[in-house]
């Protein structure tokens, strides 16, 4: 009996890897939904720069959607994302060592703004506090991109994933003692860095 699209709406992550796995193309769908914004996001605090994060989103969903039937247990699947997102933006990393860097002309035109302006109203915050947010969230950004990458990466799969410990060291193939001495490090490096912010 087909799903309808309400039901896939009400699945878990678990339930939707599942289905997927059985080339059921609206839980894929579903599931490249659920996933894509915590993807982006973990890219942006990863990458240095917003050049090319919708690009590597892009890849990261591609390869989840191609590869999901590889995945063997479904319960894994968080583990099985980062370890996407980690090797597509190491990968990334490497092809940037062997070709000069080049400016998106998407970005450049978002950041000449043309003099475009939407005004979105948003009724969870007033406009001071939006500002107060969105400006630590800037400067929290900008810390954790100063990271060193091992460090960026451990502190990002941790704090903004949520993953354990060893979950961190399989992802990034390092001992759990590292893993735990790489996110103290970051945490003592943004400590200092945003001690005046925070």
């Amino acid at each position: 009996m087909p799903q309808d699209k309400l039901s896939y709406k009400k699945m878990t992550i678990e339930e939707l890897v599942v289905l997927s796995q059985q080339d059921d193309f609206k839980a894929i769908e579903e599931l490249i939904k659920k996933i894509q914004s915590d993807v982006f996001a973990t890219l942006s605090y990863l990458s240095k720069s917003n050049n090319n994060l919708s690009d590597l989103t892009q890849e990261v969903l591609i390869k989840v959607a191609s590869s999901i039937r590889n995945l063997k247990n479904p319960k894994c699947f968080k583990s099985w994302l980062n370890q996407i997102i980690t090797n597509t933006y190491y990968d990334d990393i490497r092809k940037k060592k062997h070709k000069p860097e080049m400016l998106s002309i998407d970005y450049t035109c978002e950041a000449l703004n043309f003099g475009i302006k939407i005004d979105i109203p948003d009724k969870k915050f007033k406009p001071i506090e939006k500002c107060i947010t969105s400006e630590c969230e800037r400067f929290i950004k900008s810390a954790i991109r100063e990271l060193p990458d091992i460090f960026r990466i451990a502190i990002v799969l941790r704090e903004f994933q949520g993953l354990s410990y060893e979950e961190i060291a399989q992802t990034t193939n390092a001992s759990i003692g590292t893993v735990k001495s790489r996110i103290s490090r970051a945490r003592i490096k943004l400590q200092e860095a945003l001690k005046n912010y925070i």
